[in-house]
């Protein structure tokens, strides 16, 4: 799991990929990755996921349903290009709106740019901030999301906990995220796409096999479906449940605050 822990010198430390670093070094290193691939963040999702996500997040957004309601507020977080928050809208019938909030600013200008193009600014804001911290009161959003995001986050049982704050009563929590392959072949196949031919088409793509690199790491070291399920519930939720896409490739997590 991506939680501190004290190191042999006694300073605590996370996971960064397979690296161990200073608990409050891996933020910035997460940033820098996303500031490299974020003109080209699409194009690394159509990579890690074979052009699967696409599938993955209309499956996440269906099963929202937002409602078409002028009112109707949603969160979503580590999403600063806009592939959640476009769909939230277009679902709601454009009468939703929802606030884009990622703490990488690059990421939030390419989604600012994109929302411009597809006339869909009105019901949007981008707000750069930290999942850890979020600027916002208790119980202010209808629905809170977050896709391929929540394994970059230092200290995950911090942003559940902020999650459920600002929540209303009767909100969602929503949590696509690569998980734990459970089909036999597949796992190794798998393994295999991940480590060997994702930081290739990465170089390829950006001239950088790093941030790859980090990213299939990052996948290996989040928590499996059901002990990210449990930590869900420890963070307050109720009727928390997991839905396995592909194989287990991804996996979308539901809970509700009650």
């Amino acid at each position: 799991m991506n939680e501190s822990r004290t190191s042999a010198n006694g300073g605590m430390e996370t996971s960064y990929g397979f690296r161990e670093v200073a608990d409050g070094e891996k933020q910035s290193l997460v940033n820098d990755v996303f500031h490299k691939v974020a003109k080209r963040y699409d194009i690394m999702n159509d990579v890690m996921s074979a052009g699967l996500h696409r599938a993955w997040k209309e499956a996440m957004v269906a099963s929202l349903n937002p409602r078409r309601d002028p009112s109707y507020r949603a969160l979503d977080v580590a999403g600063g290009t806009g592939d959640i928050a476009f769909r939230i809208v277009e679902a709601s019938g454009r009468q939703a709106h929802v606030t884009v909030l990622d703490i990488n600013g690059s990421m939030l200008g390419v989604g600012a740019e994109r929302a411009e193009k597809k006339g869909l600014s009105p019901n949007l804001d981008f707000v750069e901030a930290n999942a850890e911290s979020l600027p916002f009161e208790a119980n202010s959003f209808d629905a809170y999301t977050i896709a391929f995001g929540i394994r970059n986050v230092p200290h995950i049982d911090v942003a559940l906990k902020e999650a459920y704050r600002v929540l209303k009563r009767g909100g969602r929590l929503l949590v696509l995220e690569f998980s734990e392959v459970e089909m036999p072949l597949l796992d190794t196949f798998y393994d295999q796409w991940s480590f060997k031919a994702i930081p290739q088409f990465g170089k390829m793509i950006t001239g950088d096999a790093e941030p790859y690199r980090y990213l299939v790491e990052s996948i290996r070291k989040f928590p499996n479906q059901r002990d990210f399920a449990t930590m869900i519930s420890e963070a307050g939720f109720s009727r928390v449940n997991f839905t396995n896409y592909t194989g287990g490739i991804a996996a979308l997590h539901s809970g509700w605050k009650l």
